[in-house]
């Protein structure tokens, strides 16, 4: 398939492992839901979205996440958070995402009354409506907050494990990294081991490797972002000895300093390495993209054409936490699609 283009990279089947929920509801239904709460936010789309969308340059991490405490307060409610669910499953499969697993933290919107299972519930309910009439496949993972009390992650947790029946495949340790690094979240990963949970870790992202060596070593199946392992062979040999999957945003990363620039993101590191990695969007909204976009990045800076994109899909599904027979599923689905396209091309 030649001519890689915007066009190519919409239609090309996509899997997609790392997306925040909160960081991805599109201005319009925010707005939906703010609507539906009575509660006031700005008149204007453009007023809006300055309170949701990062700038392209921000200082620091911690000014990115500045975003999401807009959107919190809107996200109390079980319908509130039913019609997000649904509207980023949505948005996923307009762009052809085959399958997307959603990750949100429970106990962020545990103020009016719910619980987490109660909040759990409230997401499946919009990504199994986005399965019955859009066919994408979703999945749930369920985030623990490092900057909380270690028991409100083990609670978490604990509701998902009850839930994994609507959709909960998944967990993952998100917020503060460099205070709060992966050892410090011990009680809560020895619950997921012991209750067969697996587990993703944002790891990497503040500068330091450390915390992607200990979170692999620590079990988690799959690494968010990882950025700090560029450069680090040892950390990239262990990565590869345990088939770690590493889950890379790149407009996000850029954004955030996680990677100071092109130079320094981890994408080449870990195609020499030969570990394995998924593109994602990390938080469509915060970071005003999607996946065609991160795509075509990937293509413009790095040379991946659509045989590429075909691999790595293929390698992330394969990583997926999904069970055996809806990897198989949407294998075989993803398969005869890029077959289909490359017919299409000649």
């Amino acid at each position: 398939m030649s001519g890689f283009n915007e066009t190519i990279a919409h239609q090309l089947p996509k899997v997609e492992l790392h997306c925040h929920l909160d960081g991805s509801i599109s201005i319009p239904t925010i707005r939906e839901i703010a609507d539906m709460q009575h509660i006031p936010i700005p008149a204007t789309d453009a007023e809006l979205a300055e309170k949701v969308i990062a700038p392209a340059n921000v200082q620091s991490l911690g000014e990115y996440l500045e975003r999401f405490d807009f959107i919190g307060p809107l996200l109390q409610v079980p319908e509130a958070l039913t019609l997000a669910a649904f509207d980023v499953a949505a948005q996923a499969a307009r762009e052809n995402v085959r399958y997307l697993e959603v990750r949100f933290a429970p106990t962020l919107s545990t103020d009016k009354g719910m619980t987490e299972a109660d909040t759990i519930i409230a997401v499946a309910k919009g990504l199994e409506r986005a399965k019955t009439e859009l066919g994408i496949t979703t999945r749930i993972l369920v985030c623990g907050m490092r900057q909380q009390p270690i028991d409100r992650a083990i609670a978490a947790f604990t509701a998902a494990n009850s839930l994994r029946d609507r959709g909960v495949v998944g967990v993952d340790f998100a917020g503060d990294e460099a205070h709060f690094p992966p050892r410090t979240m011990q009680p809560a990963v020895d619950y997921a081991a012991a209750h067969q949970i697996p587990l993703t870790f944002h790891a990497g992202e503040c500068g330091c490797v450390e915390n992607v060596v200990e979170a692999i070593k620590l079990g988690a199946k799959r690494i968010g972002h990882g950025t700090a392992i560029h450069g680090h062979a040892d950390a990239l040999a262990l990565a590869h000895a345990q088939n770690t999957l590493f889950e890379i945003c790149l407009t996000s990363n850029l954004q955030t300093k996680a990677a100071v620039d092109i130079t320094h993101f981890h994408y080449r590191d870990l195609v020499a390495a030969n570990v394995p990695f998924n593109i994602s969007t990390d938080n469509r909204t915060v970071s005003h993209t999607n996946l065609t976009r991160e795509y075509m990045l990937f293509h413009q800076e790095f040379g991946l054409e659509a045989a590429d994109f075909q691999r790595s899909n293929l390698i992330s599904m394969a990583h997926a936490f999904a069970d055996q027979a809806t990897i198989d599923a949407v294998t075989k689905e993803l398969k005869a699609d890029y077959a289909q396209l490359a017919l299409t091309s000649r």
